[in-house]
Formats: C-alpha cells, structure tokens, sequence
C-alpha cells in the first residue's frame, strides 16, 4: 500500500512505513521520536487491582523487533537535532553523545524506575520526573504511550525547534505537544488503528490552538475596555 498524507492544520501525518516515508521529506530542526523497542509491548492484557488496574490494548506485532540500521541513518540524516526514546536497546546504531535524557517515572515498584533518550546535543545529562499515571491523565489510548508533559519538555530541550518530525508517531502525542507549542509537525505512522487516533487527537489540538488565538486576537485592548466601564 502507498503511503497516504493528511495535513491538518500545521501537522502532515503519514499513514505508511517510515522506511517508504521518510526518503521523500525535506530536511527539519529535529527529529523527536519513540521507536520500537524489541520487547513485544505492543499490547497489553487488560489488569485489576485495588488502584483500578490498567485497561487492555490489542497485541498489532509492531514491536517484535527494534528499526534497522538504515532506519536510524535516514533518522541521523533528516535532521541536526535528535531526540530518540529507548536508545539504550540499540546504541550499535547511535554515535556517542553526553546528552542523553532520563525520564524519572516517579515510581519504585517492579517496574522501570525510567526510560532513557539519545540526542544529539552535546551537553549535560537532563532529568525530568513525572508520575506515569500522567499517561492515564491525556487519555491513555497507545500501550506505550508517553505523557504530553514530556513530549513538551523534550521540545524545550531541543531548543524549540520551528518543525519537528516523528517517524513513529503512534498515539501523536508529539504532534499534540507540537500543535499546542505552535510548532510545525510530521508524523508518520504505519497502523491505520493508531493513525486515526493520532489524527483525531492532533486535530482537536489544533482546533484548541485556533480558538486560543481566536479569542487572543479578538481580546479588547485596554482602551476598548476602559470605554466600556
């Protein structure tokens, strides 16, 4: 199947394989991006417990095994700026960098204390703790969906770059923190599921975004509301 484009708004998203996608863009200001690890999360069961559990996600196969080397080339050469989540299941693909960033998960339980970001940026280490239970907050609709609070951070951490690409854009939440930061956004993704949720989201932030700026534009100034007292 033919990759096939959506603009809405500042955002054009992909549905197709990043493999096919990716060759036909112009280059951006950063690539922020949370690939494929390899683990074969790509679905959960659904759980309960006395804190309500955690709903379940249909298992699609996406995660069987982490990008290929060529994949990560077309990544390192679409953009000067790189912010990539789960680096650590593939250094063999990344150069060596000191700027890696740490999402502290708020948490000390059987499960990773955190997750760790490559980029690109030669400079200090960055932490950034946030509860996971921030996921369920958004509206958790992707197995390994990342908060929109982090998405954000990693943007400021980018030096807000003016277009930013994801090649796995799963849910869309960096598109969403892109919209909402007025940022231009691509994304792509290859699961119709998933790609409709993104759109869906991406485009209720950006319409958030058009009314925001509606009612900044149309705010009386001071004089205006001084002749109205």
């Amino acid at each position: 199947m033919s990759p096939r484009k959506e603009v809405i708004g500042s955002a054009e998203l992909w549905l197709g394989d990043c493999i096919d996608v990716l060759p036909t863009l112009h280059k951006v200001d950063a690539v922020i991006t949370d690939p494929p690890y390899g683990m074969q999360r790509d679905g959960k069961p659904q759980s309960t417990s006395s804190h309500g559990g955690h709903k379940g996600y249909e298992f699609m196969g996406w995660d069987q095994e982490p990008p290929s080397a060529d994949v990560f080339s077309m990544i390192l050469a679409a953009a000067d700026c790189q912010i990539i989540w789960g680096a650590n299941f593939y250094p063999q693909h990344l150069p060596p960098s000191m700027g890696w960033l740490f999402w502290d998960k708020g948490q000390r339980i059987s499960q990773s204390d955190g997750e760790l970001a490559f980029t690109s940026m030669q400079k200090a280490l960055r932490v950034f703790t946030l509860n996971r239970a921030a996921i369920a907050q958004d509206g958790a609709v992707h197995p390994t969906q990342k908060p929109l609070a982090l998405m954000k951070w990693c943007i400021e951490q980018a030096g807000t770059p003016e277009t930013i690409l994801d090649p796995f854009m799963g849910s869309g939440t960096t598109g969403v923190a892109a919209v909402q930061m007025g940022r231009q956004f691509i994304g792509i993704e290859r699961e119709p599921k998933y790609f409709d949720i993104a759109c869906k989201r991406i485009e209720d932030a950006q319409r958030m975004g058009d009314m925001f700026w509606f009612q900044e534009a149309h705010k009386p100034k001071d004089s205006e509301q001084n002749s109205l007292l």
